[in-house]
């Protein structure tokens, strides 16, 4: 989330003053392009890594900032949600065992926070999205405490306005209604540094734009969102969504967000498109900033465009250009941001090496790709394959569809290979990068895959809470292996487990997928329902979706021994119904709920927003838990 030096509250003359110095660092952007004072003989390659911080049930842990200090590991940072953190990885130069070096750092790294969180009953999962988090997890008491990320959440929300409408549509479908930007702690990814030769740097960029579908196409590994099925790479969806700034008259003129893909190749120069992205995207942040950036090239120093690089951090482009100073030279490198972290580091290495070897390879091959491809196919094969991984379809060069899979085996690889021999990359390392990569689409197993199809041959009667829980550590369990992906085998439900944790709270463990029965429908099917679908509590709701009463089981045995169900006589739901209720929102802690149920001698909690039905527990659920909970004593006893 970039520079953590922001001002707060900014005036408008503050806003008018660092607008200045944003356009100061263009113009001398302008100014070291035509005098040549960029690196333009170099490749180099870099990363950064995202992680998630688990507690022992598997949730979200909010540590970050505990984990950071007790780790005094530099390399570590803050990310917007208390339960990311990230690491920077050192760049190194493209070639002889830069990748082998690159992997042995992250697993360095990310065991560093392993052993810090572990002291703190916690671990790390690399996923996505963690399967594991709830609608609870999206509050401000998980937003990383520091200016930044404050500012970022307020200005966002209100320009966005009160209602953030977050719609995905896959296997399942969500529909969130929220008033601020907490969706986006459940994105990490994994995001790969390529510098390039300036002079160079238009037709390499523009390359990554073409090849980002193949590639995000064998490397999906984002497809549940508070336990919905949706796309196999979600993360693109959702990270649109939860920061997105448009009003509503910008979404009718159809204002680009600010997380996004681009509308054209990139024309002729880069200066074009950062005047764009200028022109386009108010400016969020500001900060104090004491450099004149061409004052500074007057004297011969290279400014480091602090103003511009604030502004930049806020436009998340999935192909994103950045600017750098290294050995007092600098550089423009393009930052590939649509990979999720992963499901190894095994797996994020050979999807970067494929990713790198066609930068390499393609414009050698085919020159410049604007003349070989249509940037609306380049667009179209991304979201495609964010939908459905290795499934999809991808329009390539020649104008024809290929299926995935098939391009990735038959032209792909050959090439990526062809691009990292051209640099002189190890060739061990390429055989075992790359051979991940051919294994992986053979197998036609991604992360994603491996998730989807786990969830489907796991038992359906058990809570999805479980099923999540189980997926996840045992993601986790094979993260430790460090064996890639595809020579996974599918999770199942554990035997072992601590499901303490795990009924922390009622939203863990209530039944989602309710059936109801509005008030003027008649008993009947009230009773019907509970017939067949074995449940001794139906909710009620209105045409608004709003809960307005519970038809039990004893309300129908009473109506049967009052003799009320004469021939012909119809009774309606709104009759019998209870709408004198009593509700809980879904943090309600577990024995809370429990106590409220045994205290009122109800056996039914219905589990709302506002007024809105989004769960339900009964004394059944309790006594499910209670049994486990009584179980995990006696193994601590014993």
């Amino acid at each position: 989330m970039g520079d953590q030096k922001v001002s707060v509250d900014s005036s408008g003359s503050e806003m008018r003053q660092f607008t200045k110095s944003v356009l100061n660092d263009l113009q001398a952007l302008e100014i070291m392009l035509k005098e040549g004072i960029f690196e333009d003989n170099k490749f180099r390659i870099g990363a950064e890594q995202e992680m998630f911080l688990v507690d022992s049930a598997m949730c979200p842990a909010p540590i970050a900032t505990k984990i950071i200090e007790d780790a005094n590991e530099e390399r570590l940072t803050t990310e917007i949600g208390l339960f990311n953190i990230e690491t920077n990885l050192t760049p190194l130069d493209f070639a002889g065992d830069c990748l082998s070096s690159l992997e042995k750092e992250i697993d360095e790294v990310v065991d560093v926070v392993k052993e810090t969180a572990r002291k703190n009953n916690s671990d790390v999962a690399l996923v996505g999205i963690l399967p594991t988090i709830q609608q609870s997890d999206l509050v401000i008491e998980n937003l990383t405490p520091l200016p930044r990320y404050k500012e970022l959440n307020r200005i966002l929300t209100e320009m966005q306005g009160d209602d953030r409408v977050i719609h995905i549509k896959g296997l399942d479908e969500i529909d969130l209604h929220l008033h601020d930007t907490f969706a986006e702690f459940c994105n990490t990814s994994f995001q790969v540094h390529l510098q390039v030769p300036i002079s160079e740097f238009v037709n390499y960029y523009n390359w990554s734009q073409a090849v980002a579908a193949p590639v995000l196409a064998s490397a999906v590994n984002s497809p549940l969102l508070l336990g919905h099925r949706l796309w196999y790479e979600t993360r693109l969806a959702l990270f649109k969504h939860a920061v997105d700034t448009r009003s509503p008259a910008l979404q009718a003129r159809s204002q680009p967000t600010r997380v996004h893909f681009g509308n054209d190749w990139m024309k002729d120069s880069l200066l074009t498109m950062l005047h764009e992205d200028v022109a386009r995207f108010r400016i969020l942040l500001t900060r104090d900033i004491e450099e004149d950036a061409v004052k500074a090239l007057e004297k011969g120093e290279i400014p480091k465009l602090k103003a511009w690089g604030m502004h930049n951090g806020t436009i998340w482009r999935w192909n994103r250009a950045c600017y750098g100073i290294m050995n007092e030279k600098p550089s423009f490198r393009i930052e590939a941001r649509f990979l999720p972290s992963g499901p190894t580091v095994l797996d994020e290495m050979a999807n970067s090496a494929f990713y790198l070897g066609l930068m390499m390879a393609m414009p050698k091959e085919y020159g410049n790709v604007s003349e070989r491809m249509s940037f609306d196919f380049a667009k179209d094969n991304f979201f495609s394959v964010a939908r459905f991984g290795l499934k999809s379809q991808i329009v390539w060069l020649d104008g024809r569809g290929y299926r995935a899979k098939r391009l990735i085996l038959d032209e792909l690889l050959p090439l990526a290979r062809q691009g990292l021999e051209s640099v002189n990359v190890d060739s061990a390392d390429i055989d075992r990068y790359l051979g991940v990569i051919e294994d992986r689409c053979e197998a036609q197993r991604t992360g994603a895959g491996w998730m989807i199809e786990s969830l489907a041959q796991m038992d359906g009667t058990a809570k999805l809470n479980v099923r999540m829980r189980c997926l996840t550590s045992q993601m986790i369990k094979n993260q430790e292996k460090k064996e890639p992906v595809h020579t996974w085998e599918l999770a199942d439900i554990e035997e072992e487990t601590d499901w303490i944790d795990n009924y922390r709270t009622v939203e863990r463990f209530m039944a989602r997928d309710l059936f109801t029965v509005r008030p003027e429908d008649i008993v009947d099917l009230a009773a019907s329902l509970m017939n067949w679908k074995h449940v001794r509590h139906v909710p009620v709701e209105d045409d608004e979706g709003n809960l307005v009463g519970v038809v039990s089981h004893r309300d129908l045995l009473e109506i049967v021994a009052k003799n009320q169900t004469k021939d012909n006589q119809e009774i309606v739901v709104k009759d019998i119904m209870k709408s004198d209720l009593i509700t809980i929102p879904p943090e309600t802690p577990t024995l809370e709920a429990l106590s409220i149920m045994r205290k009122k001698s109800i056996g039914c909690l219905p589990i709302v927003k506002g007024r809105k039905l989004i769960g339900m527990v009964t004394a059944h659920d309790f006594l499910t838990v209670s049994a486990k909970l009584f179980e995990e004593r006696l193994k601590k006893i014993d």
